[in-house]
């Protein structure tokens, strides 16, 4: 089996020796692109759907947990990293094979056979288990403040007490601020009820409010509300029947 590989790394020297080492296995390794950070990671992941990557952990914008958590497709995942022993010996218990800065040939020997002995496990069960149960280790939560959004050539960083709301559209999640602004961001609704903090509630399946931005709830039929946020736009979104134990929480605020 050739793997259709992409290589994550911010380091330009990185992605350049590992892509002359993957050459010496053109049986095994076909390189179809890099990408130069988390985003960019999610970006090429999601378009190209390669069957395997290359990843740098400690990146700018979005380390290397990070970027896996915003996967909708998860390929095979090799950490390429200069993390201490203490890791290298998380990744061994949890079967997930990495390669210790700088590559040398004869470690990526031994990752080629793993690969070769593995190969009817790509994105196996097994292997998303054991990936979650390295971030957890590896990538314990810690106190968001801010959320990274695209805005042309630019990656902004909005403060969480600047949005008012999350809310899906089709396949996008778009980000809404007191001011009125929208963002599209690479997160699903559900990755965000685990990153964000408890201030945030989920009201729908559509649908995450800050619990501090809403203006006032209006009862309607079956169980559901209409809730007005304090926005600039005066934002009124209604609640799910399925979510009414979260409503409950609001109210108790």
């Amino acid at each position: 089996m050739i793997y259709k590989t992409l290589l994550i790394d911010d380091e330009p020297l990185a992605i350049s020796r590992l892509k002359r080492l993957l050459a010496k296995f053109d049986n095994v390794f076909e390189v179809i692109d890099h990408a130069n950070n988390g985003q960019e990671g999610v970006e090429k992941i999601e378009s190209l759907k390669p069957d395997l990557i290359f990843l740098d952990i400690e990146m700018p914008i979005m380390n290397g947990f990070e970027m896996l958590s915003n996967l909708e497709y998860i390929p095979t995942v090799i950490f390429c990293t200069a993390f201490d022993q203490y890791a290298i010996q998380a990744f061994e218990e949890n079967s997930l094979d990495y390669l210790l800065k700088p590559v040398e040939k004869e470690r990526l020997q031994r990752t080629v056979d793993k690969l070769k002995s593995q190969a009817s496990q790509k994105a196996s069960g097994f292997e998303q288990i054991a990936l979650q149960k390295l971030m957890e280790q590896l990538n314990p939560k810690k106190d968001l403040h801010s959320i990274t959004v695209k805005s042309g050539d630019k990656i902004l960083f909005v403060s969480l007490t600047e949005i008012s709301h999350f809310q899906a559209e089709d396949k996008y999640v778009f980000l809404n601020t007191l001011d009125g602004k929208q963002y599209l961001t690479n997160h699903t609704i559900t990755s965000l009820v685990d990153k964000l903090p408890a201030e945030f509630v989920r009201i729908s399946r559509a649908a995450i409010i800050h619990s501090s931005r809403i203006q006032f709830m209006e009862k309607g039929f079956n169980g559901k509300f209409t809730i007005q946020l304090k926005d600039q736009k005066g934002t009124k979104l209604e609640s799910g029947s399925s979510y009414a134990d979260n409503i409950k929480r609001l109210m108790e605020v």
